[in-house]
């Protein structure tokens, strides 16, 4: 089935934001809402079409430098189940200025299924 989806970036202006945006667009139907990368990654497989992603600037900047870091130090705060040792990399990374902000990750993770395409606007 080929998909329309929509997401507007007025309508978040976080990671949590998102996902709830993007569970209301994919999985609105289900006992269960989006609420991790991998799980974001994975509902994407049953997905065919286009994705347009409407005021990606302003979702760029809201989950640019500061919301990946604080999203990376959120998780080696709680330790494990968490790999702290690549978290720790991925934070030096992003001080350093050559890791991926949760922006990156999010569009890294679209453009990934070939069935989806992304259109940013």
């Amino acid at each position: 089935m080929h998909s329309k989806i929509v997401i507007n970036g007025d309508d978040f202006f976080d990671l949590d934001g998102f996902y709830e945006v993007i569970s209301e667009k994919i999985v609105k139907d289900e006992d269960w809402e989006i609420g991790t990368l991998d799980g974001f990654n994975d509902v994407l497989y049953g997905i065919s079409g286009d994705f347009f992603w409407i005021n990606s600037k302003k979702s760029s900047e809201d989950l640019g430098f500061q919301d990946t870091l604080n999203f990376l130090e959120s998780k080696l705060k709680i330790g494990k189940p968490y790999n702290v040792n690549l978290i720790s990399q991925q934070k030096e990374n992003l001080l350093s200025g050559k890791g991926q902000t949760l922006f990156e990750i999010l569009v890294e993770i679209i453009e990934d299924h070939q069935n989806i395409t992304l259109i940013l606007g």
